[in-house]
Formats: structure tokens, C-alpha cells, sequence
């Protein structure tokens, strides 16, 4: 199974946040385009266009094969199976 990288780097040279490193929580499609989700040292949450990281480079299997035409990986949806059968027997 497929292992997200646990930290990305904003490399978009005129973005206020360029250089810095983040602690990655996920990737996302929000309003057609992918994104990430990261964390500061501080826990400010932040999201980011994919392309302005480098987490591009080790970009998620799932996405590129999907390419925006599903919204949910298949182990994220056998854990929103798990959680039903246990809601509802």
C-alpha cells in the first residue's frame, strides 16, 4: 500500500511561505485542482496548490491514475465501510 510522504516544502518562489516545511496531513481536489494539506510547527493548518510543492514530485498513485475523476481513494473508502458496519449492524 501506497505511504503518503509525512512532510512538503512550498517551493512557488513568490509565495510567502516559500522554503518552509510542513507536516503533510493529505491530498485533496478542491474546486478542479489538486491540493494539499499541511500543518506548521505552530499547528496552523494550511492549503496549497500541489504544483507549488515539492510533494509533487512523489505525487500520490491514486491521483495521477485517477486524474480528478474520483474523489475517494479505495482504502479511505474501506474505512468509511468499517465505520457503517459498526453504526449499522
Amino acid at each position: 500500500m501506497y505511504e503518503l510522504k509525512g512532510q512538503f516544502r512550498i517551493t512557488h518562489p513568490f509565495h510567502p511561505r516559500s522554503g518552509q516545511q510542513f507536516h503533510l496531513l493529505g491530498y485533496r481536489r478542491s474546486w478542479g485542482r489538486e491540493v494539499v494539506d499541511g500543518q506548521d510547527a505552530d499547528g496552523q493548518i494550511i492549503s496549497i496548490p500541489l504544483p507549488w510543492t515539492d510533494a509533487e514530485q512523489d505525487s500520490d498513485p491514486f491521483l495521477v491514475t485517477a486524474a480528478g475523476r474520483s474523489y475517494f481513494r479505495p482504502q479511505d473508502l474501506q474505512k468509511l465501510a468499517i465505520l457503517i458496519e459498526r453504526i449499522a449492524p
